[in-house]
């Protein structure tokens, strides 16, 4: 006897199929530009010819659109494949000749919500639990490390991720956007208060790492994660201090850096830790801590500090 499908999953399965049914409303009025107005379509297209590329994107990304707007899983897969496809292509296209630079960034963002809402057609809710399969599954520190050992760690972690998160991939970003065109101008006092901001973030950033290594005998990282619930320094006044200094710092890189796509990147961030991350965080927090950690919840807030 088959069973039926919670309320839930109904909702937001139809969720999926409406955001299917609105890029199907997007893509014809997109193609509708395209044709009517020379800069839509360089700006998007370059200088491909449009005609070629419509013969195999309307149907299987507009039509494939509408289709799976009526729930038809088969026309979601196919229309969320066609469209990454299609964003890694235009994106070494415009990388190679420095046009279409706008076309990569709509279609970037039309893949990724394309893959959530196909998601949410086929399973009626989005995997975020595979976030921490394998190396980054929640796993208590080893209780032998010496508290010396935690904070070592701990730094050497904060190292290695700000000179990526911070340094090499907002500097490889910078380079896209000029190489692909989509430069926008940013006011004179950016550039100070990126310095500002930066300078502040790291020091609530250092001071949060040290706390928890220090107080709760573990480290940041899933695979190495505190054995004792922290509720001291920072911890005292936002529950995920070192989430509000990672995304400031990489707002503040991109102010000092002119990009707003290193912006869009840090904003995107916040978002994907805060619906993806933090639920599964959390839940392991309070199977392991219980009480203690529900009070904790209820006490401080997340993202604003309470004094």
């Amino acid at each position: 006897m088959k069973l039926a499908a919670s309320p839930v999953r109904t909702n937001l399965q139809r969720w999926g199929r409406a955001y299917f049914a609105v890029q199907a409303m997007a893509g014809v009025a997109w193609w509708i530009a395209v044709f009517l107005s020379p800069a839509v379509r360089t700006a998007t297209l370059g200088s491909l010819d449009p005609i070629a590329v419509a013969v195999f994107d309307v149907p299987l990304f507009v039509v494939g659109s509408a289709v799976a707007a009526f729930g038809v899983r088969a026309a979601a897969l196919v229309t969320a494949g066609w469209t990454g496809v299609v964003a890694v292509a235009l994106a070494g296209y415009a990388t190679i000749t420095t046009e279409a630079g706008w076309g990569v960034l709509i279609m970037l963002a039309a893949t990724a919500c394309s893959g959530v809402a196909v998601c949410l057609v086929m399973l009626g809710r989005v995997p975020t639990e595979l976030i921490v399969r394998g190396p980054f599954a929640f796993r208590p520190a080893s209780a032998r490390r010496t508290t010396a050992a935690h904070v070592g760690a701990t730094l050497g972690q904060m190292a290695l991720f700000w000179g990526f998160f911070l340094g090499l991939l907002p500097l490889a970003l910078v380079w896209l956007e000029q190489r692909w065109g989509v430069s926008l101008a940013f006011p004179s006092m950016a550039v100070p208060a990126g310095l500002t901001i930066l300078l502040l973030a790291s020091a609530l950033g250092v001071a949060s790492a040290v706390t928890m290594s220090s107080r709760g005998s573990g480290t940041p990282l899933p695979s190495a994660m505190p054995n004792r619930l922290v509720i001291a320094g920072p911890y005292r006044w936002v529950r995920n201090p070192m989430a509000v200094a990672g995304i400031s710092q990489g707002v503040a890189v991109g102010l000092l850096l002119g990009s707003w796509l290193v912006v869009a990147y840090a904003v995107l961030g916040s978002l994907l830790w805060n619906y993806a991350v933090r639920p599964l965080e959390e839940a392991d927090l309070e199977d392991r801590f219980g009480a203690e950690f529900r009070q904790y919840r209820d006490a401080v807030r997340c993202w604003i500090p309470r004094w």
